[in-house]
């Protein structure tokens, strides 16, 4: 049995298939266009970086490359222990186990915060968002990162397997709480049609993915997300 942190949510891909994950990782913004949007709202160049449901710290270089800490938070110990060793001579990075809504972090010490498709899907999100008031600086920034079910070919396919999350109603539930919308068109690309079988495997139901995948030819797949952010 897994080491789970108590509280953490399933996740019906990273947790069951690492490798694979992994794959759509690279595969996913091949023209870097989610860096560089997050850094023109708030660059964490020298500040203390949270990533929230860091899975196996695949992001975590990057945030090291220029923050002064970082902090990788996962509830799935196995994912957590990949982390560790995937930054193990990144002297800054710290990686804990815990959960959105009972964070290992104390009081008012994030300066900046990053959750990437880490279940933030608006309503049902209260317990996390209130960790964070607790846990972010004033003058810090919270992202997150969330596909956009309204557009795209990712998007029509979330929308169809996941008909529960509606667009309209996470953008009324993150704007009442006073976040930011950035609409961004990013994408995947792979190197082979086997990785983005196998990608969307993980991600949609049999039945759904081989329908999926029997309509959509070659490498890339047109994926829209939202990058939402908040200035505490």
């Amino acid at each position: 049995m897994a080491n789970i942190a108590e509280g953490g949510i399933p996740s019906p891909n990273i947790w069951h298939h690492p490798a694979v994950y992994e794959v759509e990782n690279r595969a996913v913004d091949p023209d870097g266009v989610i860096e560089p949007a997050m850094r023109a709202i708030r660059d964490w160049a020298g500040a203390t970086v949270l990533d929230l449901g860091c899975g196996t710290g695949f992001h975590l270089p990057m945030f090291a490359a220029t923050a002064g800490r970082v902090i990788g938070v996962e509830p799935h110990g196995e994912l957590a222990a990949a982390a560790r060793r995937r930054t193990r001579e990144l002297p800054n990075v710290e990686v804990r186990q815990g959960t959105a809504q009972k964070l290992p972090v104390v009081d008012a010490s994030i300066d900046v915060m990053h959750a990437r498709w880490a279940y933030f899907f608006g309503p049902g999100s209260e317990p996390g968002l209130a960790e964070l008031d607790r846990v972010m600086r004033r003058g810090g920034t919270a992202f997150v990162i969330d596909n956009d079910g309204s557009r795209s070919t990712f998007g029509h396919w979330f929308s169809q397997s996941y008909p529960m999350i509606k667009p309209a109603e996470v953008e009324r539930f993150w704007t009442a709480h006073g976040w930011q919308r950035a609409p961004l068109d990013m994408g995947w690309r792979f190197e082979r049609r086997e990785d983005l079988e196998a990608v969307v495997r993980i991600e949609f139901k049999p039945a759904e993915a081989e329908r999926y995948l029997a309509t959509h030819r070659g490498l890339e797949v047109d994926y829209a997300i939202n990058l939402w952010s908040k200035t505490y």
